[in-house]
């Protein structure tokens, strides 16, 4: 199958021109100016005129399925991806689970039976370390081997996903052998614990409770921690779902001082705020961890998006239905599933708040939504760009065209919206995986099992001398 994809702005990270682009089978095979190839021999022909041609979205933080709080995040890999690519996103990275007292291989392989065969985009895996220790850390290696060469680790969730400072530097130690690299959830933990028993004590156990006992503090104390532990290992540290100005200070110091430290942010922490945790339960359908923050955090972001001093945004998707899942939270905060919805709505929130309000370039959301990740977690250039060789992940955007955020019509399988009724101007119309259209306007023509696994290499970009 040929495809000519003629007349569209083609936009990267490096700049923008108008171009056609033809595509062979599953790449990328000539990218031409003028009329060179509006002669080629294409099977079909693609009018891109006033329309952004983008690489696909790369989205390196979601939970599909994942088990939390006595239930399950309620998208499927099967559901997940196929929101996913209809808001224009190609490629996901999902965090198998090592549970407590198992192997890594046995989360990575559960996680393998999950995706294979069901996910419609091309699909890879990141492995949360719940135990560190000897065994574990040589599976570190052959994970990097097999394609999976990012362990996450976290400073909260005491009791379940907890590692202390010893366990978090030998397994950045291991990172430094294999050429992995160390993730890290940064807040602390034990000490927001035992504010948010304060808190239930005090009579407030309602959602936004759980925003009042999640000190942003905590969460720069927490991410200037790992830092100094990478640092010391002398490895580079990846800072997920960065939410609060303090965490952003710390994270701007270290790479100003040429550490390789890099780190992610979530449209929540863009574009809503701890005011949404308020009116009662409702609060509950906006209860993740990092909690929302105040608004005043949200320019920090932005001006680390900005600077690249964040580098990606990703979307931490992890749903629970409103009823049935979030309620297992009434009358106490601590029990709410942590996790929204997010996978379908990344691109076009950051089109319409961030490229339309002068926030960033287009360059900039194209950089951020697709070309980073695919740096940083060796996918580049295979992913994340349009350019001769390159997988054809490929939309095909316009960026005049409206749509209302809804429950109603979104394609996630959760029955509420964080941004319902929102108005967001840009849409992805036609979306395609290694040169086949899974996404035509409103329809849906991929089929579940299209996508594939991938197999990535160990980013040498993130050691690089910033």
């Amino acid at each position: 199958m040929r495809t000519l994809i003629s007349g569209g702005t083609i936009v990267t990270a490096e700049g923008s021109r108008i171009a056609d682009v033809l595509i062979d089978g599953e790449s990328i095979v000539a990218i031409r100016e003028g009329p060179e190839l509006s002669a080629s021999n294409a099977d079909r022909t693609i009018d891109a005129r006033g329309k952004l041609v983008i690489p696909g979205g790369i989205d390196v933080h979601t939970h599909m399925e994942l088990p939390f709080g006595g239930t399950s995040a309620k998208d499927t890999f099967f559901t997940g991806t196929r929101a996913a690519a209809f808001g224009g996103t190609t490629s996901i990275v999902d965090f198998a689970v090592q549970s407590r007292g198992q192997s890594l291989r046995e989360g990575l392989d559960a996680w393998h039976k999950k995706a294979e065969g069901h996910s419609v985009i091309d699909y890879g895996c990141h492995m949360i370390m719940s135990d560190v220790n000897d065994d574990s850390l040589k599976e570190m290696d052959a994970l990097v081997g097999e394609g999976v060469p990012d362990f996450k680790l976290f400073t909260a969730y005491p009791g379940v996903f907890f590692s202390d400072d010893g366990a978090i530097f030998r397994a950045m130690q291991q990172s430094g052998k294999n050429g992995g690299m160390i993730m890290m959830h940064a807040e602390n933990g034990l000490a927001i614990d035992v504010i948010a028993a304060d808190t239930i004590a005090a009579g407030v156990t309602d959602p936004i409770g759980h925003g009042l006992a999640r000190y942003s503090s905590l969460e720069g104390e927490a991410t200037n921690r790992v830092i100094r532990l990478a640092e010391a290992a002398k490895v580079p540290v990846y800072i997920v779902h960065l939410s609060a100005k303090e965490a952003m200070q710390t994270v701007r110091e270290a790479r100003e001082a040429h550490l390789p430290v890099y780190a992610e942010t979530c449209p929540q922490y863009l574009f809503l705020s701890l005011d949404n945790l308020g009116n009662g339960f409702e609060g509950s359908k906006f209860v993740c961890s990092p909690p929302l923050r105040s608004e005043d955090h949200q320019p920090a972001l932005w001006d680390g998006l900005a600077s690249d001093n964040l580098q990606v945004v990703a979307t931490d998707h992890c749903p629970f239905d409103f009823h049935g899942q979030k309620e297992l939270g009434r009358g106490d905060f601590r029990k709410i599933p942590n996790g929204l919805p997010g996978v379908e709505d990344r691109v076009d929130l950051l089109h319409d708040g961030g490229v339309l309000t002068g926030k960033i370039t287009k360059e900039r959301w194209v950089e951020i939504c697709s070309t980073s990740p695919a740096r940083l977690f060796g996918m580049y250039p295979k992913k994340g760009v349009i350019a001769v060789g390159s997988d054809a992940d490929i939309v095909i955007y316009n960026p005049d065209a409206t749509r209302t955020i809804s429950a109603t019509t979104h394609h996630m399988d959760v029955d509420y919206s964080c941004y319902e009724g929102r108005e967001v101007k840009g849409k992805s119309e036609i979306v395609m995986v290694r040169g086949k259209v899974i996404v035509e306007g409103d329809k849906f023509l991929g089929h579940e099992g299209d996508g594939r696994f991938l197999h990535r290499s160990p980013a040498e970009y993130a050691r690089r001398q910033l």
